[in-house]
């Protein structure tokens, strides 16, 4: 009996055994397919990135050594001087650099980028390169120098050593010590090369960019966190504040705020709200209420966001921006400022639209941008900005807006609101020279 079982479970266990070994080689085969394919994507990550940093220099050098007066090619060489710091930024974000701090060096490319871009796109032939853009240049051609001789000489250890990117990964991943690693030893020397470079003038239209709004831009007192929890009841006008708990955020920076959380047995969810601590602003408020069927339109929504703002300290504010999310109305309003509409600042509301309630805003924007502006008489009338449109530009409303540039001024434009190829467009024409200073679709 016993020799009959085994007659028959011996091949039977043979036919598993010889299956479990092939499968288990697919699966390795396939790993391996994997990694090998990862692997030769971080390879050619590295190689296009040392050569676009490479190229970056030369093109540098390139837009130094031609004349001053030659912004033909200078406006060229910046446009690719974008382009090949682009490139290079992309091929940082495919390397598995996160968990290694290559912050420096991303910042200082995409400071070349924006930096290259915004000069290039204004007209050159009217504010060609100031000498401060000059010097920057040179100290600009200078580091890539230096950051490429960095990347080319981790490139010749790694084609030297057969050095695998996949253990990068690992060694990364991993708490073991990457002291010994060649190329996290490279790169972290890189950007060590980066930090220690001299603060270098960007000039206002990249700084504004990089400039990070904190409580030294606004006005009024410190705020206590009891002066938090009577404002946030006189907003929600509740006379009893027992349910409303403050908590301080960022203590001891210069982004300190306060959030104001209300709780109530009839709530579906807490109300949650934002305040500066300097001057006690609301900059943030959402009621993540349940809403029940729309009653109300558009018109009316509008309206109610109007007269919310208005009630709250908001005045003069004018709808720029109608969208509906199922039944929620989103409304973005900017400031007005002697007939001008000034897009700076900014408030976004939403409007539920069961009942015309305002569950949600966001008026950072404003809080950080709102001030008394002298606002200059544009130089073009209204009938010679007009004809900078299209001719197949169907006009349905025209006035002065007040708008930030790509070089992040302020610039005075007439916005012409009106239909094109079957779509809604805003078109800004700069006040003083006719030039397009921004172009905006509309939703439907």
């Amino acid at each position: 009996m016993y020799r009959r079982l085994s007659a028959v479970l011996f091949p039977v266990m043979t036919l598993f055994f010889i299956g479990s070994i092939y499968w288990g080689y697919q699966e390795h085969q396939e790993k391996n397919s994997v990694l090998i394919k990862a692997e030769n994507q971080y390879q050619r990550a590295f190689h296009d990135l040392t050569y676009h940093v490479t190229q970056l220099h030369r093109e540098l050098g390139n837009t130094l050594a031609v004349h001053a007066a030659s912004q033909n090619y200078h406006r060229k060489g910046l446009v690719n001087v974008w382009r090949l710091t682009s490139q290079a930024q992309s091929e940082i974000n495919q390397l598995p650099l996160t968990l290694l701090p290559f912050n420096k060096t991303e910042e200082f490319l995409s400071k070349i980028a924006n930096f290259s871009y915004k000069t290039s796109v204004r007209d050159l032939t009217k504010q060609p390169l100031s000498t401060d853009e000059y010097k920057m240049l040179k100290t600009l051609y200078t580091n890539s120098e230096q950051i490429s001789n960095e990347l080319i000489g981790v490139q010749g250890k790694v084609l030297a050593n057969s050095l695998r990117w996949m253990d990068v990964e690992v060694a990364l991943a991993s708490e073991k010590s990457t002291n010994d690693n060649t190329i996290i030893d490279g790169f972290k020397t890189v950007d060590k090369t980066v930090s220690e470079y001299p603060e270098i003038n960007w000039g206002p239209s990249v700084s504004s960019m990089y400039q990070k709004r904190s409580i030294k831009m606004l006005g009024g007192d410190m705020k206590s966190a009891e002066d938090i929890r009577k404002l946030a009841a006189d907003f929600m006008n509740m006379p009893d504040m027992s349910n409303i708990h403050v908590v301080e955020n960022g203590k001891g920076t210069e982004y300190e705020s306060y959030s104001a959380t209300i709780e109530q047995p009839n709530m579906d969810n807490p109300i949650q709200m934002d305040f500066t601590k300097k001057g006690g602003q609301l900059i943030w408020f959402e009621n993540p209420r349940t809403i029940g069927k729309q009653t109300l339109q558009a018109e009316e929504a509008k309206t109610k966001a109007t007269e919310f703002l208005k009630d709250h300290g908001y005045k003069g504010m004018k709808t720029v921006n109608y969208d509906r999310y199922d039944t929620i109305a989103v409304l973005t309003l900017v400031g007005t400022q002697d007939g001008v509409l000034i897009f700076p600042e900014k408030v976004t509301v939403k409007v539920a639209l069961d009942n015309g309630d305002v569950v949600g805003l966001q008026a950072s924007d404003y809080v950080y941008e709102h001030h008394k502006r002298t606002i200059p008489k544009p130089k073009l009338t209204l009938a010679a900005a007009r004809k900078a449109l299209n001719p197949d530009f169907q006009t349905k409303s025209e006035q002065l807006a007040l708008i930030a540039s790509e070089q992040g001024e302020e610039v005075l434009c007439y916005e012409f609101v009106g239909k094109i190829n079957n779509a809604m467009y805003r078109m800004y024409i700069n006040a003083d020279t006719g030039v397009e200073e921004a172009i905006e679709e509309m939703p439907q």
